[in-house]
């Protein structure tokens, strides 16, 4: 309180010192040197200088006008200041029913100039709203150019816009139909486990409102079915309420200049668990040390383990094991044990197992051959016909432990030649012959090619 009390004490001896400087003192001084000069001109006008109460009322006219001098700003002891005030919405006044207006700008700054105390006075009682009028205004190929307004608050200060005027174009407002399509947005704060198995939407068209030129951009309209929902824990059927409504370009913008009605819908979302137990297919890299092979591979204490993977019924339905790759590089002379990260394949939502202790031994390389009597053929352009000449069979070496490859037959062996980018032509193609092999416990050696002509369909 004793600081308050100090300012304010501070705050009326500035303003006693002011009236004091400008006003008391030059009076006094003029008055003081007007009778001096009368008296040295013997001028009898001593006993009215002498009167108590002349010099009051000399003082108080002189303030009086001193005072309607400033108020009418004849003088100006107070210079003028400019303060800004930034990003003030703008209220556009049109027929929203008939038109569109496309150029308005979101937001202007006022430029508020007086005094400081009329400017904060207008700051805080000012709505500082500014208004763009186009309620005269009627539609056109070409842009107008509009002033905008602004409601003075405090008439003692002047104001300026910035922008003071914008060009606008104004257009004819027309509707259409659109079908309605949906999006599944925030997938990734759904329950793994769970997949979305139907949406309904309570609407499937939409009306669409906006000059001509927006409409022909739109490509799609669809609604944006937030997953990001507390409510969607477990298999069932749920209503999701306030779906937002998105009108999108041929490049997937946004378009804004456009109106949707309605502006949200209701969707019924019906979650299940979809879910397919799949082996886990284990790759090498490296080379293991020369005559050894793999004898086993032995995945979480099994020789068939299997893993549980969730998504999409259709897309976990296309995968038949999930891969992961452990490297034998120089191994071969005692058992090897791994753990290895197990990563989820693309489109999956999640996994049983997010880890695998793999358990690898090794064995005597051995060999045998197999006499193949079919090759197929891979990526040929469906207008072109392939015919392999002069080979009834190959010969193929298989590599590893002994009883591991006593199991290989010739129905296990699929021999093909890959005739991706070959083109018809009366030479025939010398193309190499390869072997498909997902099992790392075997190695598959084919030393023949194949002769093959291709010709146009």
């Amino acid at each position: 309180m004793k600081k308050i009390f100090r300012a304010i004490k501070k705050f009326f001896l500035a303003i006693y010192r002011i009236i004091d400087k400008i006003l008391v003192t030059p009076i006094s001084r003029l008055i003081f040197n007007i009778k001096e000069y009368l008296k040295s001109h013997n001028l009898k006008l001593d006993y009215i200088f002498n009167r108590p109460n002349f010099m009051i009322y000399v003082s108080l006219i002189l303030a009086i006008i001193m005072f309607l001098l400033i108020d009418s700003k004849v003088i100006t002891l107070v210079e003028s200041e400019a303060e800004v005030i930034t990003n003030v919405p703008v209220s556009v006044n049109y027929n929203e029913e008939a038109y569109v207006v496309e150029g308005i700008p979101e937001t202007v700054d006022i430029v508020l100039i007086g005094r400081k105390s009329d400017i904060y006075l207008a700051k805080q009682l000012g709505n500082n709203t500014v208004i763009l009028d186009l309620s005269d205004y009627e539609s056109r190929d070409s842009a107008y150019k509009v002033y905008l307004s602004y409601t003075k608050s405090i008439d003692s200060i002047n104001y300026k816009l910035d922008p003071s005027y914008v060009s606008v174009t104004i257009k004819d407002k027309i509707s259409v139909t659109k079908t309605l399509t949906y999006d599944l947005v925030n997938e990734n704060y759904l329950n793994e486990k769970l997949s979305v198995e139907s949406v309904e939407l309570s609407k499937n068209e939409v009306v669409v409102k906006g000059s001509q030129d927006a409409l022909d951009n739109i490509a799609t309209v669809k609604a944006l079915i937030n997953l990001n929902d507390p409510a969607l824990t477990d298999v069932g059927t749920y209503d999701v309420d306030n779906v937002k409504l998105v009108a999108y370009d041929a490049t997937g913008n946004v378009i804004n200049n456009i109106e949707i009605v309605p502006t949200t819908l209701t969707a019924s979302i019906t979650l299940d668990t979809y879910y397919k137990s799949v082996p886990i297919k284990v790759l090498t890299t490296g080379n293991l040390v020369t005559g050894k092979a793999i004898a086993s591979i032995i995945v979480n204490n099994s020789n068939n383990y299997t893993t549980n993977i969730y998504g999409e019924q259709d897309i976990i339905n296309g995968i038949s094991s999930v891969p992961v790759t452990i490297n034998v590089n120089d191994q071969g002379t005692s058992t090897k044990n791994y753990t290895v990260t197990i990563n989820k394949p693309s489109g999956v939502r999640a996994i049983g197992d997010s880890k695998a202790n793999i358990t690898v031994t090794f064995g005597d390389e051995k060999q045998k051959e197999i006499k193949v009597s079919t090759v197929n053929s891979k990526n040929l352009a469906s207008n072109l016909t392939a015919n392999i000449v002069g080979t009834d069979s190959i010969t193929v070496i298989v590599k590893g432990v002994q009883s591991v490859i006593d199991d290989v037959t010739e129905e296990n062996i699929n021999a093909y030649i890959d005739l991706e980018n070959y083109t018809a032509r009366e030479e025939l193609y010398d193309v190499p012959i390869k072997i498909d092999n997902d099992d790392p416990k075997l190695t598959y050696v084919v030393s023949s090619s194949a002769k093959v002509r291709i010709t146009n369909n």
